[in-house]
């Protein structure tokens, strides 16, 4: 079968032909449809977080299961499910019993630890493979599988609440995706920045009550605080320490600032003004199975709307080198249906 792997180098990919699949106890064999591209794949395939040579990329698969293990009860055959980056939890630690399922410290993550979605077929364990609902197209659906959770859950973390203003740092395929999230899932009013016109315009787009280009404002958190008097919430998608230091300048005093991006540097931070403001910052990590059933919902009731564009599985190298260079436009998704 055809799949996209980290190189020998874990310099970059390559789509090699790869050996199918087994399936064993609890899981099922998905054949794959669609698998997007995220900047985290990046990561992995760069040896980020540590080098995979040979491992499958990929956390925002979708597909149909076409077979089934001996004890799978939660999946049948023809089931579209995705294959998400929360591939499986212990189940029985702290975490995984108070609804905080994706800080298990014994975690798989799909295209890291595990084999991911980026192949013709791929396996899941069952009870961790979220159905995606009727009505919601595959590609938009591999999307939300990842951003689309991910900003969700950072969205719900900001406290985000009807008329509060929320502010978005980064208007790439994350950040265009927590506009709509907040937008017009939880009706908050929106600022959206980045320092590209054209991802910023495609923010206004899809509900950005305000868009600001960081490299024409000079002062970039003082502008958001006269317009807004400061926003309720900001979430940080953007791959930049600039965007994590004008965050905390953009909201009022008992704000949150939600962590996203992964830039490799430290964060500026005043004690002084975290403390006698009163600001919250936190991380946020992908979402819970139930998080992302949620986050098909919306997307299946056309709430969200994912931009995407899909690509041959052949073009993967080209999609990498594309997202490095950070020139792509929402989401590519590497085709597998044909």
């Amino acid at each position: 079968m055809k799949a996209v792997v980290v190189n020998k180098e874990s310099t970059g990919v390559e789509v090699v032909e790869h050996e199918m699949p087994t399936i064993g106890h609890g899981e099922a064999l998905v054949k794959v449809d669609c698998c997007g591209v995220c900047h985290t794949d990046l990561h992995v395939a760069h040896g980020d977080f540590g080098e995979v040579p040979g491992r499958i990329l990929g956390h925002e698969g979708i597909g149909i299961v076409e077979e089934i293990g001996e004890g799978v009860t939660s999946l049948k055959v023809g089931d579209r499910v995705s294959i998400a980056w929360f591939f499986e939890g212990c189940g029985h630690c702290e975490y995984c019993t108070t609804g905080r399922e994706t800080l298990c410290r014994s975690v798989k993550n799909a295209g890291y630890s595990v084999d991911g979605g980026m192949s013709e077929y791929a396996v899941v364990t069952a009870d961790y493979a979220v159905k995606v609902p009727d009505g919601l197209d595959s590609a938009q659906a591999s999307s939300i599988t990842c951003a689309g959770v991910t900003t969700y859950k950072a969205i719900k973390e900001a406290g985000a609440a009807p008329g509060q203003w929320i502010a978005v740092y980064g208007a790439g395929g994350l950040g265009n995706l927590a506009v709509q999230y907040a937008k017009k899932v939880f009706n908050a009013q929106v600022v959206a920045i980045d320092i590209n016109d054209d991802k910023l315009q495609l923010a206004k787009e899809v509900g950005a009550d305000i868009i600001v280009n960081g490299k024409e404002v000079e002062d970039v958190g003082a502008y958001i605080q006269e317009k807004t008097g400061g926003c309720h919430g900001v979430v940080v998608t953007a791959v930049s320490k600039v965007a994590f230091n004008q965050a905390i300048d953009s909201v009022r005093a008992g704000g949150t600032v939600v962590a996203v991006g992964l830039p490799s540097e430290y964060m500026d931070l005043s004690i002084v003004k975290t403390v006698l403001d009163g600001i919250r910052v936190v991380g946020s990590l992908v979402g819970t199975r139930k998080d992302l059933e949620e986050a098909f919902a919306f997307g299946a009731q056309g709430l969200v709307v994912p931009v995407v564009e899909k690509v041959s599985v052949d073009d993967a190298p080209k999609v990498f080198e594309e997202m490095e260079k950070g020139t792509i436009q929402g989401r590519k998704v590497l085709d597998f249906s044909k």
